[in-house]
C-alpha cells in the first residue's frame, strides 16, 4: 500500500485525453494504412520498432529514435502528462509512429514523428493525424512544434507555413529545447487540413481488425544506413 501511495504521488495530473477515432488511408502504393491510437500495453512492440533506429545517423533518425524511445517509456510508466501515441499500420505492420502531449486544454506540444516505411509520405500523413487529434479532438487552439531534421523542417515549417515564435523566447519555448519554436494555430490548420489531412471514417471492421495486433517491421524501407 505504501508503494502504491508513493506511485500515485509520482504520477503527473491528467487532463483526460479524448479518444482518437481510427481512420484508414489509401497510400500511393495502393496499400491501406490504418491510423489508430496505440495502447499502453502495446509499448513493447513500439519500443522494439524504435530501438533498431537508435544507431542510424542518416536524416537524424538516431536522435529522434532516442527521444521517442524515452517518451514512450515515460508514457508507459506514467511519467509524462497527457501524452498520446498514434500508429500507422499496414496489415498490422507498423509503418510509422507519432507522439505528442497536451500541455493544457488549449495548447499542444508536438513531440516526434518517426517514419518506418519511407517513400509514401507516411510521416506526413501521421503528422497531420497528430495535428488533427490536437485541434479537432483535444480542442487545442495552438500546437508548438520544433524540427530536428531538414526533412522535418520542409514537411512542417514550410508546408504548413507555421508561425515563427522564436522572437518570443524565452517566454515561448518548446519543451524539447534546441531549435526555434514554431506554432500551428487553429487558423493555419483550417487552411491546411483539406490538403494535408486525408483518410476516411469509419473504418470497416474487417480492415480495422488488421491493425488489432501491431507487428514489428522486419524491413526498414529506404532508411539510409540502416543495418539489421
Amino acid at each position: 500500500m505504501a508503494i502504491d501511495a508513493l506511485e500515485l504521488k509520482l504520477r503527473p495530473p491528467e487532463l483526460g485525453i479524448v479518444p482518437y477515432p481510427a481512420k484508414m488511408i489509401t497510400l500511393a502504393s495502393g496499400e491501406i494504412m490504418v491510423v489508430r491510437e496505440a495502447k499502453r500495453e502495446e509499448v513493447g512492440t513500439l519500443l522494439g520498432t524504435v530501438y533498431p533506429l537508435i544507431g542510424v545517423s542518416a536524416d537524424y533518425y538516431d536522435i529522434v529514435a532516442c527521444r521517442m524511445y524515452e517518451e514512450l517509456l515515460g508514457w508507459y510508466r506514467y511519467r509524462t502528462a497527457n501524452e498520446f501515441v498514434l500508429v500507422g499500420a499496414i496489415n498490422g505492420v507498423i509503418a510509422g509512429i507519432v507522439n505528442s502531449r497536451s500541455v493544457d486544454h488549449k495548447l499542444g506540444m508536438s513531440l516526434h514523428t518517426l517514419t518506418i516505411k519511407r517513400g509514401l509520405r507516411i510521416g506526413a500523413q501521421l503528422f497531420a493525424a497528430k495535428m488533427e487529434n490536437h485541434i479537432e479532438y483535444q480542442g487545442a487552439d495552438e500546437v508548438y512544434i520544433v524540427a530536428e531534421s531538414p526533412n522535418g523542417w520542409k514537411r512542417w515549417m514550410i508546408e504548413y507555413s507555421l508561425e515563427d515564435r522564436s522572437a518570443l523566447y524565452p517566454a515561448v519555448r518548446h519543451e524539447l529545447g534546441g531549435g526555434p519554436t514554431y506554432c500551428l494555430t487553429r487558423k493555419l490548420w483550417e487552411a491546411a487540413k483539406a490538403s494535408k489531412c486525408t483518410g476516411t471514417r469509419p473504418v470497416p471492421p474487417e480492415i480495422l481488425a488488421t491493425a488489432n495486433k501491431l507487428i514489428m517491421p522486419t524491413e526498414y524501407v529506404q532508411i539510409p544506413g540502416f543495418k539489421r
